[in-house]
């Protein structure tokens, strides 16, 4: 079996902590993958990374290509080759998404693997968010988010969905279970999606069996107390809520 590697910068507990500073640029987190998720420097919008491009969408909606110089505290990447791809039909909110994505990983026996899928399909609609940069220092996330998070929603669009699975027993250092961002097909819209309705998707999927860590190097990472995330907080911030 070939190895198919996901590539993390950070954990998600230094994140909710409030460590939203650089660990690496966009162009060395490409170097790791041509799919995936994030945020920037200062929480500063939604990361999709897809077909090897690094967008972010801003608090209103909009995509935009990065600079390869842009600062990234936290993703989660790999080289997507769609060992698996299938397509679905009609799905009317998230949970049923998670749920049909849930059976198809069961079939293999994956539930305690990561997975990364990629779904390109038409949308009835898709419900996101995304947020203004917050310069802080031990804010948690979750009260940078009150202050600077936007939602909004775009109806009868084509684009791709970036999903990651993390177990359970990952809880921390990334979110358990699935994580959604999603870009339009014309690549102007987009964020972290927390609710939608799909007409009909592609799917293609990956089974991962190898996680590289980055953690960051500056001394401030070691003042972070990072057991004391509160899980129920990071489960509200992944819900949009």
């Amino acid at each position: 079996m070939k190895d198919n590697i996901i590539y993390q910068v950070s954990t998600l507990q230094a994140l909710a902590l409030g460590y939203t500073r650089s660990v690496c640029e966009a162009s060395q987190l490409l170097e790791h993958g041509d799919s995936g998720l994030g945020t920037f420097e200062d929480v500063n919008g939604e990361m999709i990374v897809v077909d090897g491009h690094c967008y972010r969408a801003t608090s209103d909606g909009s995509v935009h290509e990065v600079p390869l110089e842009t600062g990234v505290p936290f993703a989660s990447v790999t080289f997507l080759s769609g060992d698996r791809e299938f397509e679905l039909e009609e799905i009317h909110d998230i949970d049923r998404l998670k749920m049909e994505l849930d059976l198809k990983i069961e079939e293999h026996f994956g539930l305690n693997s990561m997975h990364v899928v990629r779904i390109d399909g038409e949308f009835e609609t898709v419900r996101a968010r995304s947020e203004e940069p917050y310069r802080s220092h031990h804010v948690a996330l979750k009260e940078i988010l009150e202050k600077t998070q936007k939602d909004f929603a775009f109806s009868q669009v084509a684009g791709t969905l970036i999903c990651v699975y993390y177990p359970d027993y990952m809880d921390g250092i990334n979110a358990p279970g699935w994580h959604f961002h999603f870009v339009s097909e014309d690549r102007s819209v987009g964020g972290h999606v927390f609710e939608l309705d799909m007409k009909q998707g592609y799917v293609k999927m990956d089974k991962i069996n190898r996680i590289e860590i980055q953690l960051p190097s500056e001394p401030a990472f070691d003042t972070y107390s990072l057991k004391n995330a509160s899980q129920k907080e990071i489960q509200e911030v992944e819900q949009g809520k």
